[in-house]
């Protein structure tokens, strides 16, 4: 072929090719990454938590922590994959979600924004939802029913976790309004150690006093499981294996270990003495209050963040203990701990301080007034819709534990005294 016709035979051969459009695909890398760090939140809330929380309970019911907290997740995880997910993310209003992922339908190949598929995202987000059913039915171990329980978690989920998860990190209403929360200080801590509070009042204290913490070393077997496993929980909030995900851990590490000599402290200028169990509740405070801003702030900032949360959690489980039966201290360590952290992102997010600064046109000033709206919403919306749940619930199933299972504990059943209260 000639010259002069090869050009023009190129050229249309050329302009005859489709454009090619860049099609976004999972990142295989991001993808497993989302999924170990899923599986590190299930291994804080089980058994992490059942191990902390059945060690600080009273020798008679240790296993009674144990069987609620396995039955909570068990119906929170089935409630997740029939309405939790769906009125927590899909697309709906300011409130709530709406219908279209009810029963997991229409999960999209890739999740907007990201690199993953959206199953893995659901996978994820399920082991917030366990983490913080199993945080709040821990104040109420060897008190409720297992049957009580059971019908409980999964109203919880829905009334109380699920619209919170979509003002937050739904694109909800709070999220518009500028409330922050990147992994969880105020959807799971203040939410949990809130409704805690709710069901420490709704159950009272127990009939006999029987002391608690009968076994330690369970305790502090199960804390440190919790310590470990939370790093998934800020790991997997960058939404994949990035740098973000490395500074979120550092952060978490940097502000636990801060918070757990800052509690020693405390308990030493109060003329205590300096307790492995207390070392562990002030770490868990540290995990709580950094939550919100690991990936925001700097080095010191963590510490500082994990220092404070542990001084006001410590100083609020002294005054708690007074009018609520709440022997692992969930709301000062959960709620308290967690609300520190939300109030304290303002200041330490300010690149003077070694955070990563605001967006643009955001002050320090209405970031802090966001959070504390954030804050005093969630905190109430913790307490009242508990409060509710727990008392429709007690309508159809009594919540407390008769009398003769409450002073025996239902551990009796392994030497075949009783069997489990499930009416």
């Amino acid at each position: 072929m000639r010259p002069a016709l090869a050009l023009p035979v190129l050229a249309a051969l050329l302009l005859a090719q489709p454009a090619t459009a860049q099609v976004a695909a999972p990142d295989s890398g991001d993808t497993g990454w989302m999924i170990a760090c899923a599986l590190l939140l299930l291994l804080a809330a089980l058994p992490g938590l059942m191990l902390r929380h059945a060690g600080l309970a009273n020798v008679r019911h240790g296993l009674a922590a144990m069987a609620q907290t396995l039955v909570a997740a068990a119906t929170i995880l089935l409630g997740w994959g029939l309405a939790g997910y769906s009125l927590a993310y899909a697309p709906g209003s300011e409130w709530l979600g709406g219908g279209s992922n009810l029963l997991l339908a229409n999960l999209a190949p890739l999740r907007d924004g990201l690199t993953v598929p959206e199953s893995a995202f659901v996978l994820f987000q399920m082991g917030f939802a366990v983490l913080a059913g199993a945080i709040a039915v821990g104040a109420i171990a060897g008190r409720a029913r297992l049957g009580w329980v059971a019908a409980f978690a999964p109203l919880w989920l829905l009334l109380v976790f699920a619209p919170i998860v979509h003002w937050m990190w739904g694109g909800g209403w709070l999220a518009q309004l500028g409330a922050m929360d990147f992994a969880g200080g105020l959807v799971v801590h203040v939410l949990a150690g809130f409704s805690a509070l709710a069901l420490a009042l709704v159950a009272g204290r127990p009939r006999d006093a029987q002391g608690g913490g009968h076994a330690h070393i369970l305790a502090i077997a199960g804390g440190a499981l919790f310590w470990v496993g939370y790093a998934g929980a800020v790991g997997g909030w960058a939404l994949g294996a990035t740098d973000d995900a490395a500074t979120a851990i550092l952060n978490l590490f940097f502000a636990a270990c801060a918070a757990s000599l800052g509690w020693a402290l405390v308990d030493r200028l109060l003329g205590a003495h300096a307790s492995a169990t207390g070392l562990l509740s002030g770490a868990i405070a540290g995990l709580a209050a950094i939550s919100a801003s690991a990936a925001l702030v700097g080095t010191g900032g963590a510490m500082l963040i994990g220092l404070a949360a542990a001084i006001i959690a410590r100083i609020g489980a002294g005054f708690a203990s007074a009018w609520i039966d709440d022997p692992a201290h969930i709301f000062a360590v959960h709620g308290l701990g967690g609300a520190t952290g939300a109030l304290l992102l303002p200041l330490f997010v300010l690149p003077l301080l070694g955070g990563v600064g605001f967006d643009a046109g955001i002050t320090a000033t209405a970031s802090l007034l966001a959070q504390a709206i954030g804050l005093v919403v969630i905190a109430l919306w913790a307490l009242v819709g508990t409060a509710i749940a727990a008392l429709i619930v007690s309508i159809l199933v009594p919540l407390r534990a008769t009398p003769q299972a409450e002073a025996d504990g239902p551990d009796a059943v392994e030497h075949g005294q009783q069997g489990w209260d499930f009416r």
